[in-house]
């Protein structure tokens, strides 16, 4: 089976698993970064990590299951950095800046209030970023990661890291079930790897190596 083949086919399990033991929410688990019961938990637990608490700017997935971690990073007075749907206009990212923006954390964390009240800036405009969110479908105790399949997350990590707005030494973090902490994912060397893994019950340290 090509490796192609072989992700879909555990993407497909995973979302079914989900679907089935009545963990993925609104909307949904198929197609997407599924959102999953407990993602407040994995959030709460997220804040407590020492590199979270020294962040001051975080780039950070649109997706569902990561809005609670939006609004609790906001309300602890981060800066979040969104990357936009539409990558190829002037300005693809959106900048948060709850010091300066009076709407609730629970509004500017959605997407729609995001969009609404985010400052549009292009990539050479963007603050240095000291925390790196993404959203998994699938990912092992070692950082091996599976995503939606359309390699968002890996391209907006590539361009920041070769303008300088994170480094190898950036930490990758992501919220995930439990469900979703499988042995074996099937990855390319090139692929995202994930530092810190926060589900609703633990903290996974992965010791991932990187290299130019």
């Amino acid at each position: 089976m090509k490796l192609g083949e072989a992700q879909q086919q555990l993407r497909e399990e995973v979302w079914r698993k989900l679907t089935e033991t009545g963990v993925a929410r609104f909307p949904g688990a198929y197609g997407r970064i599924p959102n999953f019961v407990g993602a407040e938990e994995a959030a709460n637990k997220a804040l407590e990590l020492p590199e979270v608490e020294a962040a001051r700017v975080v780039f950070v997935n649109p997706d569902s299951p990561q809005y609670p971690l939006r609004a609790k990073l906001l309300s602890a007075g981060k800066i979040l950095i969104l990357g936009s749907p539409k990558p190829k206009s002037k300005k693809p990212f959106l900048l948060i800046d709850p010091t300066r923006l009076k709407p609730h954390p629970l509004r500017l964390a959605s997407l729609k209030g995001a969009f609404h009240y985010g400052e549009r800036l292009a990539l050479e405009e963007l603050p240095e970023i000291d925390l790196f969110v993404t959203g998994c479908v699938a990912v092992t105790p070692e950082g091996k990661r599976l995503g939606k399949g359309d390699g968002f997350a890996a391209r907006e990590y590539a361009l920041l890291l070769s303008s300088g707005k994170i480094f190898l030494e950036t930490p990758i973090l992501t919220t995930i079930h439990e469900l979703q902490v499988l042995p074996k994912v099937p990855t390319e060397e090139h692929d995202l790897q994930i530092d810190i893994i926060v589900t609703p019950q633990r903290i996974i340290r992965t010791r991932v190596s990187r290299e130019t």
